[in-house]
């Protein structure tokens, strides 16, 4: 299961347009986070990775300046806090 899962995300990168923007709000992206998870950690793993991204890479999460350390973060649909390093650049 787990090398198949690596095999769909493979094919995803090779057939996905090429302009087509990023929209996910990590700094890393959803495809190459639940690859690393998987080849790391098996498929359930990976799996798990890919449900979470897909519950909270999506519109409903608040970016915001915080005002003790002035750095940016987003407060995800979950309430999940990202801090500026695990933003995606094009939201900084």
């Amino acid at each position: 299961m787990k090398y198949l899962l690596l095999l769909f995300i493979k094919i995803y990168w090779k057939f996905k347009p090429k302009d087509k923007s990023a929209s996910c709000i990590f700094r890393e992206s959803c495809s190459h986070n639940v690859y690393r998870e998987t080849l790391n950690n098996g498929a359930i793993a990976g799996l798990r990775a890919l449900k979470y991204r897909f519950e909270n890479c999506s519109y409903g999460y608040e970016l915001y300046i915080n005002p003790i350390n002035k750095k940016k973060q987003i407060i995800l649909k979950n309430g999940e806090v990202l801090q500026e390093e695990e933003i995606a650049k094009r939201l900084l």
